[in-house]
């Protein structure tokens, strides 16, 4: 078997650039093993604001305008609904969150995400003393659906391997790369932090951080948007929400806890009054980076070899645009954006 790629995982960086392949009429082949599930429990929220902080997100105005355009093509060729259109409120703590609020919204790069006005309105069920800032054109992508429906296409078309990659059956030419029995020009890894198992890439300082999030049944909470104070509380429909997510920079395990569940619940009843039940609980690794900034790049030794990875917690707004910069910089010979090119992490690698 020949083709011009292989792709090892299938989240959200392998889905974002399989769609530049067929795009551009590329062969390959995709291997998914499940063993990284951080898309599939990722709130798939897009945001260019920083909520903590009232600033700007790294590239957010142009990623979201990549981005949406990108997705509602795949929910064309699917003729499915992936992407949900809310708007989110920050609960705000104090009238200083007020008026650093109102500094924010008049900033250029914000102005189009940040409505200026307090909302002053009560909330049935919400706790929210100091009122709301309202946060616009802002959505969910829905990734476990996206994921699961862009596997079985692949599948159905032959073009997906459940199976584990092999990385002593990787043989490295000159020319191509040899995985036993499929040659291919060229190789790209999107394992998310199963990064730190591939020998070629594990020199990068992807550290990865666990997140856990419980879905709740709470039939008096009646909103429509994503309501954003020590924790989010994302709509789902049919009186489910979504409640996360936790950061645990030390337990690298998938396993849901009992701490991750009361931490949240910890929180959550700060946020709202009306009573509820948890329904389910996931758990996943954002593949997190030091400097915040996705990991992309050609391996420093084995120019066939590419890595695709490195999102965070934003990989619905990151993954297209990131992905095609990938793809034109390897066939067309485009510069990769600075910030986001593994050679500023040059230093760590040895032979």
């Amino acid at each position: 078997m020949k083709v011009d790629y292989i792709i090892v995982g299938l989240g959200l960086a392998g889905l974002a650039f399989v769609e530049q392949l067929i795009k551009n009429n590329k062969t390959f082949i995709v291997f998914e093993n499940n063993s990284q599930t951080s898309s599939s429990v990722a709130s798939g929220t897009y945001n260019p604001v920083i909520v903590k902080r009232f600033t700007p997100v790294w590239n957010g105005h142009e990623q979201i305008e990549y981005a949406m355009p990108f997705y509602n093509k795949i929910e064309e060729r699917f003729n499915e609904d992936f992407d949900t259109k809310f708007s989110a409120r920050k609960v705000f703590n104090s009238v200083a969150d007020q008026n650093n609020w109102f500094e924010a919204s008049d900033k250029p790069k914000l102005s189009l995400y940040m409505n200026p006005q307090i909302l002053r309105d009560k909330i049935k069920g919400v706790i929210g003393v100091h009122g709301f800032g309202e946060l616009i054109r802002t959505g969910r992508i829905d990734t476990k659906k996206l994921v699961e429906r862009y596997r079985l296409f692949l599948k159905e078309q032959n073009l997906m391997k459940y199976s584990k990659f092999e990385y002593d059956d990787l043989y490295i030419k000159d020319e191509n790369v040899q995985y036993k029995n499929i040659e291919s020009g060229r190789i790209v890894f999107c394992e998310g932090f199963g990064i730190k198992s591939n020998p070629y890439f594990n020199y990068l300082p992807l550290n990865g951080t666990k997140g856990e999030i419980i879905t709740i049944k709470a039939p008096e909470l009646k909103i429509d948007f994503m309501l954003k104070s020590s924790v989010f509380v994302l709509p789902l429909g049919n009186d489910l929400y979504k409640v996360g997510a936790t950061f645990n920079r030390e337990d690298k395990t998938q396993t849901i806890t009992e701490e991750g569940k009361k931490e949240l619940l910890e929180k959550l009843q700060k946020t709202i009054t009306v009573p509820f039940s948890i329904v389910d609980q996931t758990a996943g690794i954002r593949p997190t980076v030091r400097d915040r900034r996705p990991l992309v790049g050609v391996h420093p030794k084995y120019s066939k070899l590419s890595v695709l990875n490195g999102f965070g917690s934003r990989g619905v707004m990151i993954a297209p645009t990131v992905a095609n910069n990938l793809y034109n910089h390897l066939e067309n010979g485009q510069q990769l954006d600075k910030e986001i090119n593994i050679e500023r992490f040059q230093k760590l690698f040895t032979n």
